[in-house]
């Protein structure tokens, strides 16, 4: 019998897991650092939609999408539901004239979509105010999942699938043998398997260096809120308002508890560097002006907003690669080992799909998608070494949500 172990106890690495598990292939152990979700999996917006920028992500979100309606009647029984509402994917003048040249590739692939105009955005949902010449894009597949029911209910499906969980269990390095990725280095001593696989998103470029492998990926302050309670719920979709520099989507605290999430950047922040394999995420912090200027872009888009304040913060990460696009796959000189990392704001979007894909790979098994386009192997070491030197602020990182 085979034996998985899989490093990284976020959104990403459970469904690894999960997917090993249900293929029934082997022993599988999940190592976390921490607690399970305790990294950017807790701090995620959670918005999906498969309108994406290149063939392979709109493949791969399609999954991703029948994936959590799966996962929806999978664990339904421990407190999680995907919230089939759609996505709006919202472009002013300027700006859709990139996106609308990527239809034709959405017709190709059989990807609906529907293309509304203001007015048609506010008959179709009475809380939403676009201005009059914003274009959305609607994929009525799309919508959002709740990190801290799913995170949850995955981890307990883990376990009753038979994966071992072993949580405040650090790894330090991996164990090659004969030049192959045998196992890891963890606090209590050598972990042996025939295959690891690597979720550990922000710590990724630091613990790959330590392994030999220098992988081109930039780390960015990520930050979301959520509002007081509404006297009902807000009549929106999940909305990518890219005019507006954010995000905004309906929030479930409780099945009458309705509130709004949001997201923004901070374009002149320099990238996060994560040096070291113990950082933890509660030491980021976000401009207390940010609040402010979040309420200020959002409100006229959904005036609801303005009845609310903002309750909580959280504080993230988002990864990004040299060329915007994942790195999900085999890394030549560590036979043994897949990586999964670098899936810019859409971490929680890609992961039941990047769970399955890794789940493969590991398993040996042909990935239900060509993932060439995602392969660490595309970047030739000294364009890898040069992204790596130099330092980045968020406003010339590629914009990709969700």
């Amino acid at each position: 019998m085979s034996r998985f172990i899989v490093i990284g106890g976020g959104a990403i690495g459970l469904n690894a897991a999960y997917q090993l598990a249900r293929k029934k292939v082997g022993s599988v152990t999940l190592l976390e650092k921490g607690q399970v979700g305790d990294g950017s999996s807790s701090r995620a917006g959670g918005i999906i939609t498969g309108l994406l920028w290149s063939e392979t992500g709109v493949l791969a979100r399609t999954i991703s999408l029948r994936l959590y309606q799966e996962l929806s009647a999978d664990l339904e029984r421990y407190g999680y539901q995907f919230q089939d509402v759609g996505c709006l994917n919202l472009f002013d003048a300027s700006s859709w004239a990139e996106r609308e040249a990527l239809l034709p590739l959405y017709d190709r692939l059989g990807f609906g979509y529907e293309v509304l105009d203001a007015e048609q955005m506010r008959g179709r949902w009475p809380d939403l105010r676009p201005e009059a010449d914003q274009i959305g894009l609607h994929d009525a597949l799309g919508g959002y999942s709740e990190p801290h029911e799913f995170v949850p209910a995955l981890a307990r499906r883990c376990r009753d699938l038979g994966v071992e969980i072993r949580e405040n269990a650090r790894v330090n390095g991996l164990e090659t043998r004969n030049g192959r990725v045998v196992g890891v280095q963890t606090d209590l001593g050598t972990l042996e398997a025939d295959a690891v696989i690597c979720a550990v998103h922000a710590w990724t470029v630091t613990f790959m260096a330590q392994c030999g492998a220098r992988l081109p990926i930039k780390s960015f302050v990520h930050q979301r809120y959520v509002s007081s309670k509404l006297p009902e719920a807000a009549a929106i979709p999940a909305i990518n308002a890219n005019p507006q520099g954010g995000y905004l989507r309906p929030a479930r605290l409780g099945t009458t508890d309705f509130r709004l999430l949001a997201g923004g950047e901070t374009e002149n922040r320099s990238e996060e560097r994560v040096e070291d394999l113990s950082f933890h995420m509660a030491g980021l912090s976000a401009p207390a002006s940010l609040r402010a200027q979040l309420t200020a872009n959002l409100t006229p888009l959904v005036p609801k907003l303005g009845q609310t304040r903002w309750e909580s913060e959280q504080v993230g990460l988002i990864s990004f690669s040299l060329d915007g696009e994942p790195i999900l796959g085999k890394l030549p000189q560590l036979p043994g080992l897949v990586v999964g990392a670098a899936f810019h704001s859409g971490g929680f979007a890609y992961s039941p799909v990047a769970g399955l894909l890794l789940a493969q790979l590991a398993a040996e098994e042909r990935p239900s998608v060509d993932i060439t386009s995602f392969s660490p192997a595309r970047f030739a070491a000294e364009d890898s070494a040069a992204y790596l030197a130099k330092t980045v602020v968020q406003a010339d990182a590629f914009r990709r949500r969700h």
